[in-house]
């Protein structure tokens, strides 16, 4: 006897439909699985009979052979289990083949026939959509997820026996249904928020700007300033995910396994801070199958990078590509992976090894020669990829026992949705230009245009200053931003000057 049926598998952040072929003969017991099968599926073996047994049906004493097609691709994970068992007892004829054809099960099974979550639920049912599949069937706990795909029926079980019942109609199910419009309604709903921050409105008003334009920012100030409270409350000043991005950086978190259980979709912008003794691999992805890494789960949103010269030179120097292409590539011998990594960069850093260099209370112990070695573990290549560069001071007595609030998140965020929309519209001709943050010197030449005061302040900046030519183009930049900000077709004077106080480690004062 011979039976199929689908499941599916990840590739990437993609999926891929898998045939479970099942082939049944008289002959001395036995359960091959063949089809580049990892260990997880090779053990799937002894799951799918202790399953099958304890589901009160007789496990027959047959050899059965599996293949799992397209053969030539490495086959991972448990996710297979409910459609080899499935594919075992429709050989069998104990269920019925009527809905075999247009449906993908998927599913890891416990000894005692219970379905457990699965990985990568939602990219499998957008590509079960496209291949015009009818209906998934999968564990309970995965099913919101899944549902969040329109135009596919999905159903969700708790153990073997229902699906069973369900194949051979022997029960009608509910459907699965997610309201989309419930859990954005819930969108923007931050614990943290920039009201909490007493003092730096300077370092406010940079992370404006930055979230305004997309510009990746630079904190530099002593300990306990501030610098790691005012980036983890930088997603709350972003606009609010759409359904797409919301939809594409949930499908990266569930292939992971990092999507949290009691969530369908990710609604709120992502914020990671790896440690600074990450690897490179776990930075931006890798392994010898490989997976995504931090730069990924921050994508549409924030990755944050604290202590930035503590972490190792190798680990910086790997985040060009992702900065510059907004994806990661992933080559190995056999194959080769592509991670969307569209994120904003926040990093913060002591001026200097005791952390006091430009602190006017306490006295910097570091010699000259430590504080640019310490500097210098920053290339240029990566702070060219860096818009703003704004000092934190430490913050003054007065200002912390001050009983006044800041401005809310939610304030900030209006006018940085505003500043957005006006920039959509400017680069509506443009692919893969967005916003300020992603013009390239050609796009700057044609929007950055400045009058002749503006002219003569720049240069008179870059002279006196000392800035380096990398600056140019980056405070045009921002300056363009600061004019959308205050809806000004034309970029001023005062949004140059004040692009020009954010870019500190250009001047002198760093130049030891």
């Amino acid at each position: 006897m011979l039976s199929k049926t689908l499941t599916s598998a990840t590739y990437g952040i993609d999926a891929y439909l898998v045939e479970v072929e099942t082939h049944v003969e008289k002959q001395i017991p036995g359960f091959i699985i063949v089809g580049l099968p990892d260990n997880a599926v090779r053990e799937s073996r002894e799951r799918v009979i202790a399953a099958i047994k304890n589901s009160n049906i007789k496990f027959p004493l047959k050899k059965f052979t599996i293949n799992l097609a397209p053969a030539d691709i490495k086959k991972e994970g448990s996710s297979f289990d409910l459609a080899i068992a499935i594919g075992i007892l429709a050989a069998e004829e104990i269920v019925s083949d009527k809905f075999l054809s247009d449906s993908v099960f998927l599913g890891e099974l416990s000894l005692d026939g219970t379905l457990r979550h699965i990985k990568g639920a939602l990219p499998i049912a957008v590509e079960s959509k496209k291949k015009g599949i009818k209906r998934i069937i999968l564990p309970k706990e995965s099913a919101n997820e899944a549902a969040i795909v329109d135009g596919i029926d999905v159903y969700g079980f708790e153990n073997l026996t229902e699906v069973i019942s369900f194949l051979n109609e022997d029960s009608n199910p509910e459907k699965t249904f997610t309201n989309k419009d419930e859990l954005f309604s819930a969108i923007n709903n931050y614990h943290l928020d920039f009201s909490d921050v007493k003092g730096q409105e300077n370092v406010k008003r940079a992370l404006e700007v930055a979230a305004a334009g997309a510009h990746n920012i630079l904190m530099i100030g002593p300990p306990g300033s501030g610098k790691t409270m005012l980036a983890k409350r930088l997603p709350s000043i972003l606009p609010p995910l759409t359904f797409d991005e919301a939809l594409e950086t949930t499908k990266i978190h569930s292939i992971a396994g990092i999507l949290p259980k009691h969530k369908a979709i990710i609604t709120e912008r992502p914020f990671r801070s790896p440690h600074h003794t990450v690897s490179d691999a776990a930075l931006v992805g890798g392994g010898s199958f490989p997976k995504p890494g931090a730069v990924s789960f921050a994508h549409f949103g924030v990755l944050f990078l604290d202590e930035l010269p503590e972490f190792k030179k190798n680990v910086l120097e790997v985040l060009r590509q992702p900065l510059e292409d907004a994806r990661v590539t992933v080559s190995r011998s056999k194959l080769s992976l592509e991670f969307p990594a569209n994120f904003m960069l926040a990093a913060a850093m002591n001026p200097c090894p005791c952390g006091f260099y430009t602190d006017p209370n306490k006295e910097c112990t570091c010699a000259p020669p430590q504080i640019q070695r310490y500097m210098a573990k920053i290339s240029g290549p990566l702070l060219d990829r860096i818009d703003i560069h704004i000092e934190v001071p430490a913050v003054k007595y007065k200002e912390l026992s001050s009983k006044s609030f800041g401005e809310k998140s939610e304030d900030i965020r209006k006018r940085v949705i505003s500043a957005r929309q006006v920039q959509l519209e400017r680069f509506k001709e443009y692919k893969n230009v967005f916003n300020n943050g992603d013009m390239g010197s050609k796009e700057v030449r044609t929007f950055c245009k400045l009058d002749e005061q503006g002219e003569e302040l720049l240069k008179m900046a870059m002279t006196k200053l000392g800035l380096s030519a990398r600056a140019y183009d980056r405070i045009l930049k921002v300056s363009r931003t600061i004019a959308d900000l205050e809806h000004s077709e034309n970029i001023l004077p005062q949004h140059i000057s004040e692009a020009i106080q954010y870019r500190s480690l250009d001047r002198e004062l760093w130049k030891h």
